[in-house]
């Protein structure tokens, strides 16, 4: 859907790792950035959130769903429908191109302008150009290795980089 970035978020065990590329991209052709940060801590610290889209667009929205946070005391699931309805209803806000994916110990979600709040099934989300790269990647390190979470997610993101001409291999990665 967005091009220009990928995000993937791996929960596992007791931990949750988001991992985000930092390519910025112009146009079709041309890396305006390669060192953007598109993941961060929020609420304390314990909220991770990641995003793929616009920058600006995104920016706005780490604003509103860490106000979301603040009014519902750090539960993500109603932070995020919250803000899921606010970005689908309210003029300004639905002009909005990015995803959003957050995580707490207890939940991963992916949260979308069309209202869409999204709790994947196998623990891993990704979202971006590189996205469908990123989630392969991961279903099968999660399969078929012993790794962390955090390394799931680093790993992931490094295979859709050799992939995808969105996507590069400076990552940003937090863990909880």
């Amino acid at each position: 859907m967005f091009k220009g970035t990928t995000v993937i978020a791996v929960k596992k065990n007791n931990s949750v790792a988001i991992a985000g590329d930092g390519q910025v991209t112009l146009g079709n052709n041309t890396i305006i950035k390669q060192g953007a940060k598109k993941v961060r801590r929020l609420f304390n610290d314990s909220v991770l959130a990641g995003f793929a889209g616009s920058v600006a667009d995104a920016l706005t929205l780490f604003e509103k769903f860490e106000g979301k946070l603040d009014s519902y005391q750090g539960n993500i699931k109603r932070a995020a429908v919250e803000l899921a309805q606010d970005w689908r209803t309210d003029r300004t806000l639905r002009r909005l191109e990015a995803l959003l994916v957050t995580s707490d110990r207890e939940d991963l979600l992916i949260v979308s302008g069309t209202g869409e709040v999204i709790e994947p099934d196998d623990g891993i989300a990704a979202v971006g150009s590189g996205a469908s790269f990123a989630h392969a990647a991961a279903k099968a390190l999660c399969s078929h290795t012993r790794l962390s979470a955090k390394e799931i997610a680093r790993e992931s993101l490094l295979i859709a980089s050799q992939i995808c001409v969105y996507t590069n291999e400076h990552i940003l990665l937090e863990e909880l």
